[in-house]
This record gives C-alpha cells, sequence and structure tokens, in this order.
C-alpha cells in the first residue's frame, strides 16, 4: 500500500513538473535546464516504483529516450525546436511506457499545430512583425499530463491499459 502512494505520489510531482514547465514556457519561452533533470532524475524511481526490470522494461525506456534526443537534437540544430522542449520530450521518453510514447508525440503534435493557429492568429490580429515564438512546452506538457491521466491513473489503469508501469 505505501509503494502505491509513492507510485502515485511520483506521477503527481511529474504532473505538477509538467505544468511548470508549460506556464514558465508561457511566461519566459524557456523551460529551465533544473526541471527537466529534476524530471529525468525521477524517472529511476518510477521504475522502481513501477516494479520494473532491468531487461527489457528500463532498457527499451532508456534506448526510447536516448533515440528521442538524437532525433529532436537533429531538429535543434535545424532550429526547428527548442532545447528545453528536446530535453522535456527526452526526459518524458525515461518515464512513459516506449508504445505509450508515440500516442505522447502524435496528441503533442496535435495539439502543437492547434496552438501555432491560435497564436498565429492573435499574432496578425495585433499586427505584430515579430518572428512568431510558440510555447510548444505547453503542448508536450499537455500531452505528457493526458498520458499520466489515460495510462496511469487508478480509474483508467485498471479499465484501459492493465496493470501500471
Amino acid at each position: 500500500m505505501l509503494s502505491e502512494y509513492f507510485h502515485y505520489g511520483l506521477l503527481i510531482a511529474l504532473a505538477i513538473a509538467l505544468l511548470v514547465a508549460a506556464f514558465t514556457d508561457i511566461r519566459r519561452r524557456q523551460i529551465d535546464n533544473w526541471l527537466n533533470a529534476g524530471i529525468a532524475l525521477g524517472a529511476p524511481l518510477f521504475w522502481w516504483s513501477s516494479g520494473l526490470s532491468l531487461w527489457p522494461d528500463v532498457a527499451l525506456h532508456l534506448g526510447v529516450a536516448l533515440a528521442a534526443f538524437a532525433i529532436l537534437a537533429g531538429l535543434f540544430a535545424l532550429r526547428m525546436m527548442g532545447g528545453g522542449d528536446v530535453k522535456l520530450l527526452t526526459a518524458l521518453a525515461l518515464w512513459v511506457k516506449p508504445d505509450w510514447f508515440l500516442e505522447l508525440l502524435i496528441i503533442m503534435a496535435l495539439l502543437g499545430g492547434a496552438l501555432t493557429v491560435v497564436m498565429g492568429a492573435w499574432h496578425v490580429a495585433r499586427r505584430q512583425r515579430g518572428r512568431l515564438a510558440i510555447p510548444y512546452g505547453v503542448a508536450i506538457s499537455a500531452a505528457g499530463l493526458w498520458v499520466i491521466g489515460v495510462h496511469y491513473l487508478p480509474a483508467a489503469g485498471t479499465a484501459v491499459s492493465g496493470p501500471v508501469g
């Protein structure tokens, strides 16, 4: 029972961190390194509380995170993504089951597209000439919260996706 509280406490901490990332990205167009590091460093505790085995479970999480970082760092180099966004998605890949990470990316892309349209319209309506800066951390955080809500919460975890982990 205590381990279950610990497990859900970690998920609550992740949800709070995602909310902080979204709000700081809205306010400053920046996601702090300490926040991304905290999310990444919390993942091993989550693996332990989920009962994941080192092979293949943890290895898959690490592999997906490494692949995500490699691809997203390339997008950062091409100036298509911000550095904080790359780090936030990589840190989330450490938490989310590999097959659910693809869901997270799809939801993030849909939300990010909608956010871009809304912010673009706002930019045009205000007749601003500067470059449009999209706080994509909002879409990443919202997608992460969606995955937590759908796959990790007690009612959803038993009804939709089976055991926690």
